[in-house]
């Protein structure tokens, strides 16, 4: 099975390990991923006005690259994710924007017929997890982890369709399938503050703070995420009671192939995005 995978910014800097993980995961679990030619930045954020149309010009053109290559568009990043799951709908269901998108790029031939799928997706979609569990050679087995979904890959649920928005278990699934406990605590699906940490960085360590106490109260010892903003505001920002880990490490650990790649391990990216957020106080 074959994918047009669109990294994005964080995934190619900060987060870069996070992908790494992703594509030696997946080929042991029997896809590829097909970075997309020429990609730029997808904005981060989903502009709630209807009449913006530049800032969602990237996404589009992702969309329609895929559409041209016959295969189904996959992210990583939760905020990626949803900026392209909205953009898609908004594609398929908006004439007028639709007409405003080709009016601004009349080369583009495209009206919502990707499909997008998040990673994890494709795994429960395409693989299985009683597959994913069968590939298993190291498996979590004692260890009590918590999912962390955070806002942008539940919300708005009639467009993200990724998981009920307010139990979900997808990611509790996984770590089934990995050989963990998975841990549920009331504040998985709550937002960890977001982008506000940028000027508000106490409000967000409060925040950030509540879901970490939250997860260590009913006994997780771990968190998982797919987004990069939730793995600094959770693990650095909150003061670090529970160590926080993107969900494809966990992964590639459970499948015996972080261990053969160390190289993936030494990439030391994080500490330059904490410096890069900490300046900003």
């Amino acid at each position: 099975m074959k994918f047009c995978f669109y990294p994005g910014c964080t995934l190619s800097t900060t987060a870069e390990e996070m992908s790494c993980y992703a594509k030696l995961s997946a080929e042991i679990l029997g896809f590829t991923l097909n970075e997309i030619e020429d990609w730029q930045c997808c904005g981060a954020v989903f502009p709630l006005g209807t009449d913006e149309v530049a800032p969602k010009l990237p996404a589009v053109r992702a969309l329609n690259y895929a559409k041209k290559q016959n295969m189904p568009l996959v992210t990583l990043c939760s905020a990626c994710h949803q900026v392209f799951k909205q953009v898609n709908y908004q594609m398929r269901n908006d004439n007028v924007f639709r007409t405003d998108v080709f009016n601004f790029d009349n080369e583009l031939d495209y009206a919502g017929e990707t499909e997008v799928l998040h990673f994890l997706e494709v795994i429960q979609q395409c693989i299985g997890f009683d597959t994913l569990k069968s590939k298993v050679t190291n498996p979590l087995s004692g260890r009590k982890i918590g999912a962390y979904y955070g806002c942008m890959l539940l919300r708005p649920g009639d467009i993200m369709q990724f998981d009920d928005p307010e139990n979900p278990v997808i990611f509790e699934n996984f770590l089934r399938a990995l050989g963990a406990e998975p841990v549920f605590f009331p504040y998985r699906n709550e937002c960890c503050g977001s982008y506000r940490t940028l000027k508000e960085k106490e409000k967000v360590r409060e925040m950030s703070g509540k879901i970490t106490a939250s997860a260590s109260e009913r006994g997780a010892t771990e968190l998982i995420t797919a987004c990069p903003l939730c793995k600094y505001n959770v693990d650095v920002l909150s003061g670090g009671e529970v160590p926080v880990y993107y969900f494809t490490e966990l992964l590639a650990e459970a499948l015996g192939i972080k261990a053969e790649n160390p190289e993936v391990s030494n990439i030391q990216r994080e500490p330059e995005y904490r410096h890069m957020i900490i300046k900003q106080e």
